[in-house]
């Protein structure tokens, strides 16, 4: 298995307050791993150390091929460097709940920024590629609209495309759906859907329990820190196996029909 993401006892706390208690979690090239659990169990957490906001005190945690926060040099681990972190970063997308758009510029500025000030990639070619983001998300015709202009699930794509644009490896999702109204949680999750049939690694932390049955390849329920139990999704959804998991998704399940 070619793992893009291989995490081992990791742990992190926040003073004397532990979040993570010793996550195992892989995740392989091309595979979509969906992560479901109550708030406050530290599906977020784990998603910023993958992605380096957040420090590993303990366990190993590996991300294309590099240990996060560290590299090994002449026998000796050396903490990296806000410009190592910066460099590991171009390779993740990362999409959260808020669409932290900049309100200035428009969608295509805002997706045309990253690789014209991150990527150093010349300005009329990054509109050029922002603009076929914008398509890929099907917002080509809202380019120059500014996010106060656009719906929450349009500025939630835009976000998205602005991701895309980085041509990033990994995509980490975190609730992409939980700050939009129920009826523009769906255009959302078309998008990362087509995604995923293009073969896109990724990490989505959801409570969209049908997106993770229909397209996650693994799911992973977390509580209290850790990953209770994990499993291909059909299988964890017909027949958890933990007392824990069974009383979440009954609980989850129950809304959904209210």
């Amino acid at each position: 298995m070619n793992a893009v993401v291989q995490a081992s006892g990791v742990r992190m706390s926040y003073g004397d307050v532990q979040v993570l208690g010793g996550v195992d979690f892989t995740v392989a090239s091309g595979e979509v791993s969906c992560i479901i659990g109550p708030s406050g169990s530290g599906k977020s957490t784990f998603l910023r150390c993958v992605n380096g906001l957040e420090p590993v005190l303990g366990g190993s945690l590996r991300v294309l091929g590099e240990e996060v926060g560290h590299s090994l040099r002449d026998g000796r681990y050396h903490p990296w460097t806000p410009k190592e972190f910066a460099a590991f970063r171009r390779n993740i997308g990362m999409v959260f709940q808020r669409f932290n758009l900049f309100a200035h510029q428009s969608a295509l500025d805002n997706v045309a920024c990253g690789p014209i000030h991150v990527l150093g990639t010349p300005p009329d070619r990054a509109r050029k590629l922002a603009m076929e983001h914008l398509d890929r998300v099907g917002l080509a015709d809202h380019a120059h609209k500014r996010p106060r202009q656009l719906s929450g699930g349009q500025q939630q794509r835009v976000a998205i495309a602005r991701a895309l644009a980085m041509n990033p490896a990994l995509m980490l999702f975190d609730e992409p759906t939980s700050a939009l109204d129920p009826e523009l949680v769906d255009e959302v999750l078309e998008v990362m859907k087509r995604l995923a049939a293009d073969g896109m690694t990724m990490i989505v932390v959801t409570h969209e329990i049908a997106f993770a049955r229909e397209v996650g390849d693994r799911l992973s329920f977390f509580a209290d820190g850790v990953v209770v139990e994990h499993d291909r999704p059909g299988a964890l959804l017909a027949g958890p196996r933990h007392d824990r998991t069974r009383a979440f998704l009954s609980s989850v399940l129950s809304s959904r029909t209210e």
